[in-house]
Parts: structure tokens; sequence; C-alpha cells
């Protein structure tokens, strides 16, 4: 796992360092609550104030015992969706010194991108697969109630390599509007169709056609339709659904 440093102008007194943090876990899953329940109350770092099953349960129990670091599963009834993160980012709004560790089985990164979206302080983001370590999420505790952040590193790396993908990407010579072209062409649209659905002329379709094959490298051949070619790049970069 990696984490910030401290923020500044935050400090922590060696009385504060020392007192157990008030923690409120949320977790769906009976085998991973049952362990956090197990990890957690024999921890002298923390002082653990309810266990949870879902996200209403969470949001009372954040109410009735003012927890300072909140460890909750991302998905749970009653929504089955990103409970977590919601209630995440109300907290952001609501209470932002309340700190929130996300435990997730999902590597990907947009889960993360969102828990960050108004700010990394205070929140961490870990693979469950990894908590069976527990000075590691003790640690993640630590970190976050002070003010600090973690990120799985797994999570990184497909970061950097999602920013690499886009660095190497032919598409990314394309402007808007030629991307925009590129995804009609790929549902199998011609040059008429196309300019009727986008309002424009069919010239200037033409033009940023064009435009499209010339900077994916794509010189008119007999064999292979500059088209379907134009196609597959697309489909094979932006991960989209083959068109029916």
């Amino acid at each position: 796992m990696t984490s910030e440093a401290l923020p500044a102008g935050d400090t922590v007194t060696e009385q504060e360092q020392q007192r157990p943090i008030p923690l409120v876990v949320a977790e769906d899953s009976y085998v991973i609550r049952e362990f956090l329940m197990a990890t957690l109350s024999s921890a002298p770092e923390v002082e653990l104030m309810a266990v949870c099953t879902n996200g209403k349960e969470l949001e009372a129990a954040i109410k009735t015992w003012r927890p300072q670091v909140v460890l909750t599963d991302i998905r749970m009834p009653p929504s089955h969706f990103e409970e977590g993160i919601r209630i995440a980012a109300e907290l952001r709004e609501s209470d932002p010194e309340v700190a929130v560790i996300i435990l997730s089985q999902y590597g990907d990164p947009e889960y993360a991108l969102a828990l960050f979206d108004k700010g990394s302080s205070r929140r961490a983001y870990l693979l469950k697969e990894r908590i069976r370590d527990r000075a590691e999420l003790i640690s993640a505790i630590q970190t976050v109630a002070r003010g600090g952040s973690v990120i799985d590193p797994s999570i990184v790396d497909a970061l950097i390599q999602g920013r690499t993908r886009v660095a190497n990407s032919r598409l990314s010579e394309l402007t808007p509007r030629e991307r925009e072209l590129l995804a009609e062409i790929a549902t199998g649209k011609s040059n008429a169709a196309i300019a009727e659905s986008l309002f424009l002329t069919k010239r200037a379709v033409e033009k940023h056609v064009n435009s499209i094959f010339s900077k994916l490298n794509l010189p008119e051949t007999q064999d292979v339709s500059r088209r379907v070619k134009a196609t597959l790049i697309f489909l094979a970069e932006e991960g989209a659904d083959i068109p029916a």
C-alpha cells in the first residue's frame, strides 16, 4: 500500500496517537465481517464501536457513534450498488473529519477515482484480498485518521497503465469531432447517414473521414476497407462492444 504524508497544518499530539481510534465497520459478507470483527476487536489501536451489514445500518451507526474512521464495503444492500462510495461522498460534505476506508473486491480504478473525486485526504481504497495482513489494515486506519490517504498498489498500477495506453493510443490524435465520427463509422453507417445523424454536410463528413484515415495511418488499399480497419482500431482501443 502507498500512503501520503500528513497534510501540512495537521498536528497530532502524542496523547491522540496513543488513544484508540473510534471505528465503525460495514460489510455484508458474513465471512469477511467476522474476520474484521475478530481482527479489530482485539487491536488496541482501535475501538470498534459498531458492525453493520448494510448501508442503512451504517448511516445510523455513524449518527449514533460519531466514529473517527468508517471501514466499509463498496457494495451493500439496500441498493447493492456503490453504497460505500455514496456514503463517503456524503460524509465529505456533512462531516469531512470522518475518514473512510473502502474495502472492495474490484480492482477497477474508476471506483477509486470516484472515492477520491473531492479530495484524497482521509480516504483509502483497499482490496479485500490484502486485509489479511493485520499490520497493513491497522496502518491504513491510522493513516486516514491522521488525515492521510492510502490506495492499493494494484490500483496505482492500473491507473499508470491506463495513462500509458491513452498516451500511446492512435486515437489520441483525433479531435473530439473526429472521434465522434469514428464512433459512427464503427456502427456501420455510411457518410450520408453520418451527415444526417450529426447534422453535417456530406462534404464535411468526407473531410473528417479522410482526416481520420490519415491520422490513423490507413492508406487506401484494395483488399481491406479503411473503414473496417478504423472500426477495429476504435473497438480495440476504446474497449467498445462490436456493433450489430
